[in-house]
């Protein structure tokens, strides 16, 4: 274990599963405290430890996110980290979306951001403090088929978190986002309609052309480990002087477009 992170708290949200909960570990084991936060209770119980607190949190529920980070503080202490996680994938073509599966998607995507980094933001900036990150995807940047509204809801979260980032830069607090690509989680397993996993993951890696759709250059998919270190450069005082930065963590799957 690394001490990098120690003696600062952090929250985390999206933390029972895939890349939320690789993002508690990495911070625990760069010595930080989290309060791992997830819609859903049964998926944080395993994570309580002894520098580890869980609660259930609606990222949707804009007061209960005020209460939960008013509790936070006058519990654990100060926030130091922040890192917005917690995200839904509603997959189908424009034509074919509901408008609850539009609002639904933006409720978690988009507006969850916006109600837990304006409540942190709030108390970092009187501290002169902080780092929020964003994991957003890398499809925010390009065009992909039959996810238009995961899509439009990264891309307005990303934009989000940069603005709040400009406004923070002159109390010290940094914003920043890491844009993931293809990364095993039961998100990306569940997009899959091959029967073995195995092929399923060669067609991620070779691409697509019918769905326009590049492959990924390094040949591999993400683990959520590889997120979750980002994410931890990006909070330590190694990324001191970045701010306002979109980090993708997608093998050179955009191509950088």
């Amino acid at each position: 274990m690394s001490t990098e992170l120690a003696g600062r708290l952090a929250l985390v949200t999206g933390a029972g599963r895939g890349i939320g909960r690789a993002v508690a570990a990495a911070l625990v084991d760069q010595g930080a405290r989290v309060l791992a936060t997830d819609v859903d209770p049964a998926g944080i119980e395993t994570l309580a430890a002894d520098r580890v607190t869980v609660r259930a949190l609606d990222v949707t529920d804009a007061v209960a996110v005020e209460s939960a980070v008013d509790e936070a503080e006058r519990t654990l202490g100060p926030l130091d980290i922040v890192v917005n996680v917690a995200g839904v994938l509603r997959p189908g073509h424009v034509v074919d979306l509901t408008d609850e599966e539009w609002a639904a998607t933006f409720a978690v995507n988009t507006d969850g951001v916006f109600h837990v980094s304006r409540a942190a933001a709030r108390r970092m900036a009187e501290r002169g403090h902080g780092s929020i990150v964003t994991v957003a995807s890398n499809a925010a940047g390009v065009p992909r088929t039959g996810m238009a509204a995961y899509a439009a809801s990264k891309a307005a979260a990303v934009m989000f978190t940069r603005c709040l980032g400009l406004e923070l830069a002159a109390s010290g607090v940094r914003c920043n986002t890491v844009s993931p690509g293809s990364t095993l989680t039961d998100m990306q397993r569940a997009l899959w309609t091959a029967d073995d996993d195995e092929a399923a993951a060669r067609r991620v890696i070779e691409g697509d052309p019918a769905a326009y759709r590049t492959g990924i250059p390094l040949g591999r998919i993400a683990d959520p480990s590889d997120i979750a270190d980002a994410v931890v450069f990006l909070v330590s005082d190694r990324a001191r002087h970045i701010t306002m930065h979109d980090l993708y963590v997608d093998g050179g799957a955009t191509l950088r477009a």
